[in-house]
């Protein structure tokens, strides 16, 4: 099949400006072979469900050769599939069935720091203090009279110190954990290696790269101390980012990095693109990430953030647009990842988190610009809280005590028992265990039922793919909303070329829609937006006749 035909919207070169991106961690998507762990023909027996989801693109997690201290996060070799995930041929064939299906491919990159276990490090340790293998990475010598203090004070995002020492008094700096050594991004051969890496992807056929901490490679002259008054944590780390106190994140000279990327990206043909796991001081900060000569897209963390309030995300709203408008390019919008805890359980789990996400949903979709999901998502998954200590491999829990494993959990395909069809039939268990309620939840329960999360997000999506209010124009900014009054704690907005009438309600272009969410606490009347295209809870009527949305809710309208 011609991929133009499978999916006319990702034919397009600038195809990232709009699209419907799905997170794949591979390691959880599916298992081909029965041992318990997804793998790269896993991802392609399951593409088809993934074109009918509706989605544009795939983001892989790195599947890259690693040790797996941090979930493929510490790469050994970033140009071979771990044997755990396939090969070679098992990529070429999935990216091969991925276009057949008009799906484009985004692969993690992870520049910022490499595996303990990578040929650089091995010969770093094996070298003397000074010498050019350890010039690859950040090597110093301690202070104190014996130089048995870290060289700085700054701290692991994981916790504890962020610098290890050698057994020859030299120390190393991991942002990270310890098997994750940072990268010295001065150094020429760091460059030019990367350089080469992107290219041997992007000869594969790979659509873009979504790069890992891409914020943190370049670190302040001389390594200053922050000054810690307090025990730190990641998100403490992030706190103090946001007043300018972190000299390793978001130095003006990572631009220089992207500035050397951005052409070979555009030397190939295709549309191929990058987006930036970045966090900054401000939003003009972040922007500066994004342009035609740097990158094309950075994650919208704050939405994520956002409280279910009506306020809070209004703020966020607007604040993203904004940053969009500076750019000239299309903002995003996600609600969960793998390093957070899935929105339903953030939203208050159980019956009432379920609904506050499938109105989130919806909001999110009726937004201009490109929206990443995470995978399960569409099945309306909660986090898996109850893991037994020892199952959890995420290297933070050791640390902090807090876990990324409970978003990390296997998908749930079919079946009425873990693992859920995860694998095929007599596989062993999944590397986490699924939780023994999924069964309403697998992929084949939901699947043809009005009413599941499933059948919901793939009638959106659709919607979200044929709607002129919803399909940004190619070259458009991301802009293109016009907020509704409403009563406090709803939220109202149209998309479409004429979003206002005279009297500042909704606009009477039939090719307009209006999105309403009910944050209110109590539910809300909802007169003049015309007729119901999709409600995440069903909208009965008033004895005035009037639409009656319900609480936590969302609907989206089409005018008059």
């Amino acid at each position: 099949m011609d991929p133009a035909q499978a999916n006319p919207r990702t034919a397009r070169d600038d195809w990232w400006r709009t699209a419907a991106v799905y997170q794949v961690y591979v390691r959880s998507f599916a298992d081909s072979d029965g041992d318990g762990i997804g793998d790269l023909q896993g991802i392609r027996s399951r593409l088809p469900y993934l074109r009918e989801l509706g989605v544009d693109a795939l983001w892989l997690t790195p599947f890259y050769r690693s040790p797996m201290v941090d979930g493929g996060y510490d790469v050994a070799d970033y140009r071979q599939v771990d044997p755990m995930f396939g090969d070679l041929t098992d990529f070429d064939e999935m990216i091969t069935d991925a276009h057949a299906l008009g799906l484009r491919i985004i692969v993690d990159i992870v520049p910022n720091h490499t595996s303990d276990v990578h040929p650089w490090f091995v010969a770093a340790l094996a070298a003397a203090p000074g010498s050019a293998e350890r010039d690859r990475y950040m090597f110093r010598d301690g202070r104190g009279e014996n130089g048995d203090e870290p060289p700085n004070d700054w701290e692991s995002i994981f916790g504890g110190p962020a610098w290890t020492r050698l057994p020859d008094g030299q120390w190393y700096l991991h942002l990270f954990d310890p098997a994750q050594p940072d990268l010295n991004w001065r150094h020429p051969e760091v460059r030019a290696e990367f350089e080469q890496i992107l290219r041997f992807w992007l000869d594969r056929g790979v659509d873009g790269f979504r790069i890992d901490v891409a914020h943190g490679m370049i670190k302040a002259d001389g390594l200053p101390d922050i000054g810690w008054t307090s025990a730190t944590t990641g998100r403490r780390q992030i706190e103090l980012l946001g007043k300018g106190r972190l000299p390793y994140f978001d130095q003006d000279e990572v631009h220089d990095i992207y500035r050397a990327w951005r052409p070979i990206l555009d030397s190939y043909p295709g549309g191929r693109m990058a987006v930036a796991e970045a966090w900054a001081e401000t939003p003009q900060r972040l922007a500066r990430y994004i342009g035609p000569d740097e990158l094309h897209q950075a994650f919208n963390f704050d939405f994520l953030d956002a409280t279910w309030s009506a306020d809070s995300f209004h703020k966020v709203i607007d604040t993203a647009l904004a940053e969009a408008s500076i750019v000239g390019a299309p903002t995003t919008w996600v609600l969960s990842n793998h390093d957070k805890q899935r929105h339903v359980t953030r939203y208050g789990d159980g019956e009432v988190g379920l609904r506050r996400a499938r109105a989130a949903a919806l909001l999110m979709f009726a937004l201009p610009g490109s929206t990443y999901l995470y995978q399960g998502e569409e099945l309306g998954l909660p986090e898996v809280l109850d893991l037994p200590d020892h199952l959890r491999q995420d290297p933070a829990f050791s640390r902090t005590g807090r876990s990324r494993d409970g978003c990390r959990v296997p998908l749930p395909w079919s079946g009425d028992t873990p693992p859920y069809g995860f694998g095929p039939a007599g596989s062993v268990e999944s590397w986490l265990p699924a939780p023994a309620g999924w069964a309403p939840l697998t992929a084949q329960a939901q699947a043809g039922d009005p009413d599941s999360t499933l059948e919901l997000y793939r009638r959106a999506l659709a919607i979200r793919a044929e709607h002129p209010a919803l399909r940004d124009a190619p070259a458009g900014d991301g802009t293109g909303l016009t907020w509704l009054e409403t009563e406090p704690g709803v939220l109202a907005f149209q998309r479409g070329d004429d979003a206002r009438s005279a009297d500042g309600g909704p606009g009477d272009d039939a090719a307009g829609l209006v999105c309403v969410v009910n944050l209110s606490g109590a539910p809300v009347s909802v007169p003049g937006y015309g007729a119901v295209l999709l409600a995440s809870a069903p909208v009965s009527t008033g004895p005035d006749g009037v639409p009656v949305l319900p609480i936590d809710a969302a609907a989206w309208f089409s005018p008059r």
